[in-house]
Parts: structure tokens; C-alpha cells; sequence
């Protein structure tokens, strides 16, 4: 009779065992530590003696047939055809000969694929779909990332930061990205309530329906010229999409008030401090494609502030806990709104309260 991960089933996903590399496979929760040989090189050491080497490079989220091609044939020519996707959209070949790292390192290098982001740098960027493809979007993802990693590519090739640094985006305030707990954060924002199209609502859409999808009960029922309708109540409007979502005739996307804000300090780590979430350090940057250039220097700007003052593994957020928010602001230019002062109910309960004052 066949086992539970030999039988063939449509339900769930494949058991994941028969991916794996045979080295990793034969040596499974068995490994004893890794080290570093270069950037974006590391080597596995397992109890058993045997060694398997780990070449990353960074990768679009978004690309071609033509590329998925181009990096299967690289891992069937160096590593037997076994790699892996990262979270954050690196590419790591798992090799067992090290002889193969320095040639598929050329070949890359060739492509245009750079190698690097592990330990003290900048990984790739975690980002949503954006313009491209997402409804919702209050900006681009893929453009933003390429602009900003255009500049910090020297941080991702090189271990030269105090600590390992994430960089998130995600194009509206649902966070398909990783925003709320990376380091620093790219946040695409909308800052008008949906538009209410009177003329065509009740002829696409169910008003029950939309009324239900406000998760802050911002929209109410009315009439318009006497027909069926609804009502936004702005103040109340968090501008999450979700009436969007359910009804075409309520777009919420508005390229004069749309843009990004920039948020600092987030980590899922619990190294040295406990995870936590970020906070805004920038509240508005316009849209400005095809190259952003106000979020490009904003983010390379907290980049190397950080890099000059912070300790050796200290990461962002602990780096401003020492410091204090104010020399944060005094360090990085960034100017300090009302927009930065926390007003949530339950905001005190995070609020430096001793008589401790850091400058």
C-alpha cells in the first residue's frame, strides 16, 4: 500500500521532500553551522561532514519566460537543477561542488544579475503587484524598487552595514508586502475617499454588498436624483479598497492626492529586542515615475545615515531606540508634522514614560 507522500493526490500541496536537494535531503535537521565566503556565498556544514554552498542573487518579482529559462539553464548547468526562491525574491543555486561558484558567479554577473544580500546588507525588496496589476494600488512597486535598488545595489553586493537591513513596499495601505515590519518601509497611501459614481452604482453593483464591505461603516445608504445610492462619510474612510473591490463603480485611485510615505524601524527578528512594528518617518512623497527620484533619495538618505551612526548589530529600530526619535530627526533632515504624533486609542501604551531623557 503506498504511503501518505507517495500517493497522488490534487489536495494540498506536494510534499515538499522530493524538492529537496539529495545532500540536504541525507542531512535533514542535521546541520551544524555556515559560514560566509563571500557576499552572497555561504556554506552549509552538516554533522556528517558534507558541505553545500549557496550562491544568491538578486531577482525582479516580476519577469519574463524568457528569464525563468535562462535561470533553470544556469541551475542545470552548475547544480543539477536545484534552487530556490527566498522571500524576498532572491535567487539561491544550491551547489555541493565549489568549483561551480566562480563560474556561475561570471555568469551572472554577465546576465546583469548581481550577487550578494546576505549577513550586514541590503536584501532584495519584498513588494506587491503596484500599478501593474493590483486594483487598489495607490502607487507603483516594481519602478520604485528598481529605482531605489539602482542606488543601493553597492549595499546589496557588499556586507559593509552595521546589521542585515530589509527594505519593503507595499502600494497601499493592506500591506501585501512586508511594510509594517521592515526596516525601513515604502508605503503607497491614498488620501481621498472613493468616488461615488450615482449614475451607474445601482446598476452594477449590490448596495447591501457595499455597504457590508466598509470595515469602518463609512458608507451609508442614500438616493441620487431619486435612485438607490450610497454615501462615503470621510472622516471615517481609511481608504483600504474594499468597496472598490466589491463595486467597480466606486475607484478610489486619484493621481492628483495619491503617493508614498516612509516608515522606519520594524523588524520580525528577535535578536537583541523583541519584533516589532515600524513608524512613519516621512509622511507624503508625491508619485513622480518613471524613476521616483524624492522616495530614491529619501530611502538612500536613511540608508546612510544609519550606516554612519549606528553599532555593529544594531538594526534600524534598535539604532533609534538608543539615539531617540529626535536625533533621528535631527540626523536624517527628515522635518517633524503633526502627522508623526500617534493618536491611536491605545498609543500610550508605547509612549517612553520615565523620566529618561535621550538625546
Amino acid at each position: 500500500m503506498a504511503t501518505q507522500t507517495e500517493r497522488l493526490t490534487d489536495i494540498g500541496p506536494p510534499d515538499f521532500h522530493q524538492f529537496l536537494h539529495p545532500l540536504i535531503k541525507k542531512n535533514y535537521g542535521q546541520w551544524k553551522y555556515h559560514e560566509t565566503l563571500a557576499p552572497g556565498v555561504l556554506c552549509h556544514v552538516a554533522e556528517s561532514g558534507d558541505r553545500i554552498y549557496t550562491v544568491r542573487c538578486g531577482w525582479p518579482r516580476l519577469v519574463s519566460l524568457h528569464r525563468v529559462r535562462f535561470i533553470a539553464e544556469l541551475a542545470d548547468k552548475y547544480c543539477g537543477g536545484y534552487l530556490r526562491f527566498t522571500s524576498r525574491n532572491n535567487v539561491e543555486f544550491l551547489l555541493d561542488n565549489p568549483e561551480n561558484i566562480e563560474p556561475l558567479k561570471k555568469d551572472l554577473a554577465a546576465a546583469g544579475f548581481p550577487v550578494g544580500g546576505t549577513n550586514n546588507s541590503i536584501s532584495n525588496i519584498v513588494h506587491t503587484q503596484g500599478w501593474v496589476h493590483c486594483h487598489s494600488s495607490a502607487t507603483d512597486a516594481s519602478g520604485i524598487v528598481k529605482s531605489v535598488m539602482d542606488v543601493l545595489c553597492d549595499r546589496f553586493t557588499h556586507e559593509n552595514l552595521p546589521a542585515k537591513l530589509r527594505i519593503a513596499l507595499a502600494c497601499c495601505l493592506n500591506m501585501c508586502g512586508a511594510v509594517h515590519c521592515s526596516d525601513i518601509a515604502i508605503l503607497g497611501i491614498h488620501r481621498r475617499p472613493p468616488r461615488v459614481m450615482h449614475d451607474t452604482l445601482n446598476k452594477v453593483c449590490e448596495i447591501p454588498n457595499v455597504i457590508a464591505s466598509c470595515p469602518t461603516g463609512a458608507i451609508r445608504s442614500a438616493t441620487y436624483e431619486g435612485k438607490p445610492s450610497v454615501e462615503v462619510i470621510e472622516e471615517q474612510c481609511m481608504f483600504c479598497a474594499n468597496c472598490y473591490t466589491v463595486c467597480p463603480a466606486m475607484p478610489l485611485n486619484d493621481p492628483e492626492n495619491d503617493g508614498l510615505s516612509i516608515w522606519v524601524g520594524g523588524k520580525v527578528s528577535n535578536a537583541r529586542s523583541e519584533p516589532r512594528f515600524s513608524k512613519l518617518a516621512i509622511p507624503f512623497i508625491p508619485n513622480n515615475p518613471p524613476r521616483w527620484p524624492e522616495v530614491v533619495d529619501a530611502v538612500v538618505n536613511i540608508v546612510d545615515v544609519y550606516a554612519r551612526n549606528a553599532r555593529k548589530y544594531e538594526r534600524v529600530g534598535e539604532w533609534i531606540d538608543r539615539i531617540g526619535w529626535p536625533r533621528f530627526f535631527e540626523l536624517t533632515g527628515i522635518p517633524f508634522t503633526r502627522y508623526h504624533i500617534d493618536d491611536f486609542r491605545y498609543a500610550g501604551l508605547t509612549f517612553a514614560r520615565s523620566t529618561h531623557i535621550r538625546f
